[in-house]
């Protein structure tokens, strides 16, 4: 779901008078921050729109792209439990997603021929063939998005955002307003 930003985000100048009153805030890191939130939710709303056009929610897409061997070009077969650490959402969270799409026959869950207590999940030809038919088009918007940027951009891009994400676990905590 996309945030709820603002539609124009503020002025350069409008961060530095803030700073003024409140002296934790870095006008160029602030900056940079409303910008990286405001491209990530336009890309999302994007990203969404399209995929709702094939009947697909992002929670629906990553697990059918976790069930496709690419090197193989086919389907795998997976457990709720290793697609639930994969996406990096809860089992509960998983087996809703497995439920709509085995409703929908894009996948089905089979008992492991192994361990008759594991049940296994595989991509049905349905839903190999609404990959197949997504994934042209969803790569084609991908390169579109960033064609702006040469590979040596692409390459800072990701080394930057890399950056970003390692150190978003570790950034402090806010202060609460009765602290």
């Amino acid at each position: 779901m996309p945030l709820l930003l603002l539609k124009n985000l503020p002025r350069y100048e409008a961060l530095q008078q803030m700073a003024q009153t409140f002296p934790d805030l870095d006008p160029s890191a602030c900056d940079a921050y409303l910008h990286l939130l405001r491209t990530a939710d336009e890309i999302y709303r994007v990203r969404e729109a399209n995929q709702a056009a094939h009947g697909l929610s992002q929670g629906r897409f990553t697990v059918l792209m976790l069930l496709y061997d690419k090197a193989a070009n086919r389907p795998k077969p997976g457990t709720p439990a290793d697609l639930a650490e994969c996406a990096g959402v809860t089992r509960a969270t998983m087996t809703g997603l497995i439920d709509t799409l085995e409703r929908d026959g894009l996948v089905k869950r089979e008992p492991d021929p192994d361990d008759r207590r594991m049940m296994s999940v595989h991509l049905t030809d349905r839903g190999l063939t609404i990959l197949q038919k997504v994934l042209p088009g969803h790569f084609q918007w991908m390169a579109a998005l960033m064609a702006p940027l040469d590979e040596a951009e692409r390459k800072t891009l990701v080394g930057l955002l890399s950056k970003i994400a390692e150190r978003a676990p570790e950034a402090p905590k806010t202060k609460s307003a009765g602290a």
